[in-house]
């Protein structure tokens, strides 16, 4: 007799009571998942996730007492000991709240107006420990913060020493990463097989030490290789 594995814990955070209970409902339906606790403001959702340690954390952005970029750096940033997937889901489309979630160590991120299989589908992911973060999304991002994430001397920029452990078809594959492709849109540029891009992707975060896409697209821009249109 088979035995199910357990269901993902889900913390849910968010000010406004109708849309917390709807994000409650649609995740409660679900065989796979068990919302395990609310919160209504940062600090009672840095409070609950280190209660309850849950698998996902559904953060908002804009929340009284403490916001949800510095619950998400309290929770996910470098100094947690303990860090916590969050999943950002606000009314705001790319923008300064959400490019500032996302360094402060978000998985990723989506719309409200999502419909419910889109937020289902974003819970499951970040369980799994992938980021969430669309291409389009990706690309606006880089369009409007390119100038933020690029360093102020290239050449003795301590992350494109990073990258001189990339092979030149996994340098190639991070540029890709970095314009915002995805793994479809990256084998069709490449000629290659869906498979064998994420086979590169994973190598790049492994020998990087980089946690998703995400942060691969920032050390891109932060190394002085993206941003450019030069590929070579």
């Amino acid at each position: 007799m088979s035995v199910l594995p357990a269901p993902i814990r889900v913390l849910v955070c968010e000010d406004q009571a109708l849309v917390r209970a709807g994000f409650v409902t649609i995740l409660s339906s679900q065989p796979d998942m068990e919302v395990v606790g609310e919160a209504a403001d940062g600090r009672a959702a840095v409070r609950r996730a280190e209660e309850l340690n849950p698998d996902v954390v559904v953060m908002d952005i804009r929340m009284p007492v403490l916001d949800g970029i510095e619950a998400t750096r309290r929770l996910a940033g470098p100094e947690s000991s303990n860090p916590v997937k969050i999943l950002v889901v606000t009314t705001f489309n790319v923008d300064g709240y959400v490019y500032e979630a996302l360094r402060a160590g978000a998985s990723g991120f989506m719309l409200k107006d999502a419909a419910p299989p889109e937020l289902i589908n974003a819970v499951r992911t970040v369980a799994r420990g992938e980021s969430l973060l669309a291409p389009v999304v990706t690309r606006a991002l880089i369009g409007r913060f390119a100038g933020r994430l690029r360093p102020s001397t290239v050449p003795a920029s301590p992350e494109r020493d990073r990258l001189k452990v990339l092979t030149p078809r996994e340098h190639e594959v991070l540029l890709l990463i970095s314009e915002g492709l995805s793994n479809a849109e990256i084998a069709t540029e490449l000629v290659i097989g869906h498979e064998t891009v994420k086979t590169y992707v994973s190598r790049i975060l492994t020998k990087l030490g980089l946690r998703d896409r995400v942060q691969a697209v920032v050390l891109a821009y932060r190394a002085g290789v993206a941003g450019d249109g030069d590929r070579t």
